[in-house]
């Protein structure tokens, strides 16, 4: 069983604004360092991703595979899971939370789940969900404060 790790961070947006940076795939790769390609291999009816093919390249680990995405009716959590084992991954689950503050900001609480096909000590597998979490927060936070950012 893999443990989860979870960590936050506020952004200086309101929930639609970071929902909708969450939520536009295809542009991962503009402001996502590790990865190269995001390409949604499926739609619900009402045209958010409920497949995307992902390709990363995180100097240490590089792999290809497509998570599942569900979504709250109001975007408040989005999560997603492994559709099936890629060569560096047997199982992942995570989820984005996002909570409106009331000065306009948005608490996002990222947690991740990872069960890696190769054999990591826990502690190297906690550290590197602890790097992947920080690095997607951060990157987050600066694609949704940028100057010009979608809205």
């Amino acid at each position: 069983m893999a443990d989860s790790s979870t960590q936050s961070i506020i952004i200086g947006a309101p929930p639609d604004r970071v929902a909708a940076v969450i939520c536009d795939f295809p542009r991962y790769p503009e402001w996502a360092e590790a990865i190269r390609r995001a390409e949604v291999v499926e739609e619900y009816e009402d045209g958010y991703a409920s497949q995307v093919r992902f390709t990363i390249d995180a100097g240490v680990m590089a792999d290809e595979y497509v998570l599942a995405y569900e979504y709250a009716e109001d975007l408040s959590r989005i999560e997603w899971h492994l559709v099936a084992p890629s060569k560096m991954q047997t199982s992942q689950r995570g989820s984005y939370d996002l909570v409106g503050n009331p000065d306009g900001t948005t608490t996002v609480t990222y947690t991740l789940e990872v069960e890696l096909s190769v054999a990591m000590l826990g502690m190297f597998r906690r550290k590197a969900e602890k790097m992947i979490m920080d690095a997607a927060l951060k990157q987050l936070k600066r694609r949704v404060e940028a100057p010009g950012a979608a809205h």
